[in-house]
């Protein structure tokens, strides 16, 4: 006798499917709403797992469940690497927080003294240390820091890796989209369409605009670098995440507008610090232009839950910039919650009921 799913998930970016995966391991049947799966934010993110380079002033309890996170993600990683066959370019070089004038490094400083206040693992370096490690920074750096648990993936190939860990788990993908709930006809329903859940749910979810840009170095050789690095030029911030192809994903902007055009302003504001910071990238060849949109929220935190009124629905998004590092507790925390129908403590601060 055939019978429907035990949960329907709306979304299938890496949360998404994360989810779909675990529930379906735990026994469930599960199916998997999208019509472009791994297109939304992700198909642009740069994949860098920061809980110490990403935890910012009044971000406490968000800084918590990064920290949470990231320490999941060896397990994470190793289950799906075993799950799926392959890879995700997994990288554990550490991160290079740098400062190329006065002013820079006393920007990065600030930040980092509040990291250290946290108790996170970020330690000062000077400009020679600094160097030691990457020869190819500009020596005209100030100083900066290391964060050596501070890592990446690659997200692309990550959702590559969770479809197919999620299909051979028994996970059943359906291309169509869903524009009301009530359509669906699962006794759970996990909303992780990122900024699509504000159509949705109602929560307070906005896009926010990221500009990145793909380099790749001359004759598909490695960079000429191996940590993210994560800096200040002339007041210009910009990361620069090297891949073992060869990619160098540089970005980001953070906009406030909903649109994805590439504008020259941008590219040209990321261009130049990122030479500004490693030279040699000026002989890169720049392969991609592209522009998504972060699912932001009043207070930069995931929405995470039940929704209030909503009975058997659930939500896993608002995720902003952290959506690659937040996967695996997300994807634990509601898992969990939707089999023994128990609330871990850690998703308190980040339940749907705090914006009423």
């Amino acid at each position: 006798m055939l019978t429907g799913p035990d949960v329907a998930v709306v979304g299938a970016g890496p949360v998404g499917l994360a989810i779909a995966w675990r529930c379906a391991a735990r026994g469930l049947r599960v199916v998997v709403h999208d019509p472009a799966p791994g297109s939304g934010a992700s198909r642009v993110a740069a994949g860098m797992l920061a809980p110490v380079a990403e935890a910012y002033f009044g971000e406490r309890e968000l800084t918590g469940l990064l920290v949470d996170s990231a320490a999941r993600w060896p397990g994470f990683a190793a289950a799906l690497t075993a799950a799926a066959g392959t890879g995700f370019g997994h990288r554990t070089d550490g991160t290079l927080v740098v400062g190329l004038t006065g002013d820079d490094l006393a920007e990065a400083r600030r930040l980092w003294t509040y990291q250290q206040g946290l108790g996170l693992p970020i330690s000062a370096l000077r400009p020679s240390q600094l160097r030691d490690r990457e020869p190819a920074l500009t020596p005209r750096l100030r100083g900066g820091a290391v964060a050596p648990g501070d890592h990446q993936v690659d997200p692309r190939r990550l959702v590559a890796a969770l479809r197919v860990a999620a299909e051979r788990a028994g996970v059943t993908l359906l291309p169509g989209a869903v524009t009301r709930l009530a359509d669906l006809t699962a006794p759970v329903v996990v909303v992780a369409a990122g900024c699509g859940a504000a159509a949705l749910t109602g929560l307070p979810v906005r896009p926010v605009k990221g500009q990145v840009l793909r380099l790749r170095a001359p004759d598909h050789r490695p960079p000429c670098f191996r940590h993210v690095i994560r800096g200040y030029a002339d007041g210009e911030p910009v990361y620069l995440v090297p891949r073992d192809s060869g990619e160098v994903v540089v970005g980001a902007t953070v906009e406030e507008r909903a649109d994805t055009e590439v504008t020259t302003g941008a590219v040209l504001r990321l261009l130049r610090a990122a030479v500004d910071l490693v030279p040699e990238l000026a002989e890169y060849e720049l392969v991609e232009a592209t522009a998504g949109l972060r699912p932001g929220t009043p207070d930069n935190a995931p929405v995470l839950g039940p929704l209030p009124g909503r009975p058997g629905v659930f939500a896993a998004t608002g995720h902003h910039r952290h959506g690659i590092v937040l996967t695996p507790v997300t994807a634990d925390l509601i898992t969990e919650l939707i089999v023994t129908g128990r609330p871990d403590p850690l998703l308190t601060p980040f339940t749907a009921d705090r914006f009423h």
